[in-house]
């Protein structure tokens, strides 16, 4: 029988990925007595260890091993051959190939251990070779017999002084590794060393003639994990189709290159019971006992997670415990579809049952995850319903929409929690047109739904939305605000918004006390449960605490808000323009100009995305963001915002205070356009009132009594105006204004 040794340097390593990091590491230390590199097939265990030894200057002697090998005489022999191949028979070394023949027909218990006086004799011969070599195991897993893996082990132990012993194998030998780890005679490579990076990754796909870009690179590493054979096929899938870069990017386990050699490099080496677990387990991104017995509905799966991760396959714990276990991703895509393939009717009860696991033990990303991916309408709007608050004040409504968009426009009107959900997840992207339209087919699904136990909050989620687009005004905003909130539990966290539309809808109507009540209460409700509507309260009480002249009220309050914004990554959200809004007024009032300015582009940015909002949260934002602008000495924008912001007060006539708001604001950027006019024709602050209202239809009569004075004291102005703008007419003013800057054009 062959003993299949390889001597010198027995390979070729032209055409390979240079690892040039692996190997600066396998010489940085040649007293290291073991090295192990242990990964499944396909990381370039072999290949790496044929760079190695053609840039090694000790000699090496390769074992290519094969389930023979696992008969301890045999493997011993083996090992005296290369021992031989590297160095000429000695004494010590005669005699233990004498010892070892001597048993071939007097042992009879093959596979066990060899007697005491033949494994000293080994020993004795292994020690006393004088040539530091490398002694290379390749495929080392395939010694699995206690006898052969006692002859490893007098091996391991009795290696010469500046040899070393190489195992290239799929899973870690039964070595003394604690005992060798601890005394730093073992060097490791796994799969995260064996993992290509972005460079090796690079090589490999220019040499198998693509030509992709470091994107591409990056993303193809990330999906293969680095996994060298994914890597490969990936490339050889894709070099003769006609667009490769595009065929790269979708590469996945499913591919029937990767799926072939899946099939026969690992699953056909499984039990049935195995490849069945596996299976049904792929749609699981992580594993563990108790949700594996759930999901497949069975018992026992510890002990199979176990063995599996002891085998040859990518797949292995994730935690320190061994509770958790995952495949690699590829690996489980493969399984995947092969599920999908010749079990479909399985899939979905397989994701429900992991659903409720993964729902009763608190994990509520992943229950939703595969509610979706069950197809379950019901079941995921119930599950994002009952959490949308949350999801909402951790801004996380990206993943509430994701969710949303795998289902069909039919499935989420038909189903009421999926219906809200859709509503208030646009409500908080700034769009009420799109929030309006969901509240309106979840408020219908409701009311179908009389006979079905539906969730109680559901009530409360469409009395939101009625109330924020309600066009009768502030005072109906109030009042479903205030009846919604009689109907929710005490501890119910959506009586927070509650409070919050009851409080804007006070101090819009001019009544601060009891806004400021109401606002406080939604404070305490909300800091848990619903830290973005925290901040619209808190945003609202500095307006007020400004309003009354208490300028550090307003700081600490606003800095609470700002504070909440950031903590729970609600910056990119539209309806945190108003939190922004007031800061830059309250920063730029205390002479924070930078603070300030960075404040007010925040707002602006997010105002811009806010799609036909709420007319009363729009108007009080752009108030107070000119406001802010005219502090930071910014008149255009100022007037630019405020003439918006006039236009949205007309949509809320009760807002009473506006008017207050907004002539304040005028006559303070009138004042500022008149201490930036020169010479003899600047216009007074009496006239510069009276050209703002020179854009609009209103007749001097109008004009007189929203400012308070006759129309002959108009007409005496507004030709006053005229005659100072060198212009004939109120059009020509009106153009000759907005030429010069006093008029947004």
């Amino acid at each position: 029988m062959s003993l299949a040794v390889k001597s010198g340097r027995p390979l070729s390593s032209e055409g390979l990925v240079r690892r040039g990091r692996l190997l600066a590491k396998l010489a940085r230390d040649p007293t290291i007595p073991v090295v192990a590199i242990i990964a499944p097939a396909g990381y370039g265990k072999t290949s790496l260890l044929v760079e190695w030894v053609a840039e090694e200057d000790r000699p090496s002697a390769w074992i290519s091993l094969e389930s023979w090998h696992s008969d301890p005489i045999q493997f011993a022999r083996a090992i005296l051959a290369a021992l031989a191949e590297v160095e000429p028979l000695d004494e010590s070394l005669t005699e233990a190939l004498a010892c070892l023949s001597s048993l071939d027909s007097s042992w009879q218990e093959s596979g066990l251990s060899l007697p005491p006086a033949v494994l000293s004799t080994l020993s004795v011969a292994i020690e006393r070779r004088g040539v530091p070599l490398l002694l290379i195991l390749d495929d080392a897993h395939v010694i699995d017999s206690p006898g052969a893996l006692q002859v490893l082990a007098v091996l391991a132990e009795h290696l010469p002084s500046g040899s070393q012993l190489v195992l290239a194998s799929r899973t870690l030998p039964a070595l003394p590794f604690g005992r060798l780890r601890a005394h730093r005679a073992l060097l490791e490579l796994g799969i995260e060393e064996m993992a290509m990076t972005r460079t090796e990754a690079a090589s490999l796909l220019s040499g198998a003639g693509l030509r992709v870009s470091q994107a591409q690179v990056a993303a193809l590493v990330e999906r293969t994990e680095g996994w060298p054979a994914g890597l490969y096929l990936a490339a050889l899938s894709a070099r003769d189709r006609p667009s490769p870069e595009a065929d790269l990017a979708s590469f996945a386990g499913s591919d029937h290159l990767f799926a072939d050699y899946i099939r026969d490099e690992f699953l056909a080496q499984l039990s049935a019971e195995q490849h069945e677990f596996l299976l049904g387990s792929a749609i699981l991104e992580q594993l563990s006992g108790p949700l594996c017995d759930a999901t497949l509905k069975r018992s026992g799966s510890d002990p199979l997670l176990e063995g599996l991760a002891r085998g040859d396959l990518p797949f292995g714990p994730i935690d320190r415990g061994h509770e958790w276990f995952r495949c690699h991703q590829l690996l489980r895509e493969a399984l995947l579809a092969e599920l999908r393939h010749t079990r479909p009717q399985r899939v979905c009860a397989l994701h429900l049952r992991a659903s409720e696991w993964y729902s009763e033990h608190g994990r509520l990303d992943c229950a939703i995850e595969h509610a979706v991916a069950a197809g379950s309408a019901c079941r995921a709007g119930d599950l994002l319903w009952r959490n949308l608050p949350r999801y909402l004040s951790d801004g996380r409504t990206g993943e509430v929409q994701r969710w949303l968009r795998c289902f069909s426009a039919d499935d989420i009107s038909t189903h009421a929690s999926l219906a809200l959900t859709a509503a208030h997840s646009a409500l908080a992207l700034g769009d009420l047109r799109e929030a309006e339209h969901w509240g309106l087919l979840g408020a219908a699904a409701l009311a179908r739904s009389t006979n079905i136990p539906m969730l109680a909050s559901l009530p409360a989620g469409v009395a939101v939305i009625e109330a924020v687009a309600s066009r009768q005004g502030l005072v109906p905003m109030a009042n479903h605000a205030a009846q919604a909130y009689d109907r929710e539990d005490q501890d119910s966290p959506w009586r927070s918004i509650f409070c919050l539309l009851r409080g804007v809808a006070d101090h819009l109507t001019g009544d601060r006390t009891h806004a400021r009540e109401h606002l406080e209460d939604g404070i305490h409700r909300s800091a848990v449960a619903a830290p973005n509507v925290e901040t619209l309260c808190l945003s609202q009480l500095a307006m007020i605490a400004v309003e009354e002249g208490d300028w550090d009220q307003g700081v600490d309050l606003i800095a609470r808000a700002v504070h909440q914004v950031e903590r729970h990554s609600l910056a990119s959200y539209p309806a945190s323009a108003l939190t922004f809004a007031v800061s830059a007024d309250v920063r730029s009032h205390a002479g924070r100009v930078d603070e300030g300015k960075r404040d007010a582009r925040r707002a602006a940015h997010l105002l811009a995305r806010l799609s036909n909002f709420i007319p009363w949260y729009e108007a009080e934002t752009r108030i107070v963001l000119a406001r802010a602008a005219l502090r930071l000495a910014d008149i255009g924008e100022a007037r630019a915002l405020l003439a918006e912001a006039s236009q949205l007060a007309r949509r809320v006539p009760d807002a009473i205070v506006f008017e207050g708001w907004l002539d304040d604001t005028w006559g303070l950027i009138d004042s500022a356009s008149t201490s930036a006019l020169a010479g003899p024709a600047a216009l007074t602050m009496a006239e510069l009132r009276i050209l703002r209202f020179l854009p609009t239809h209103l007749s001097f009569r109008e004009i007189g009594a929203r400012l308070h004075v006759s129309t002959n004291t108009v007409k005496t102005q507004a030709h006053a105006v005229y005659r100072k703008l060198d212009a004939r007419s109120r059009s020509e003013a009106v153009s000759r204004a907005a030429e010069i800057g006093l008029l947004e054009g």
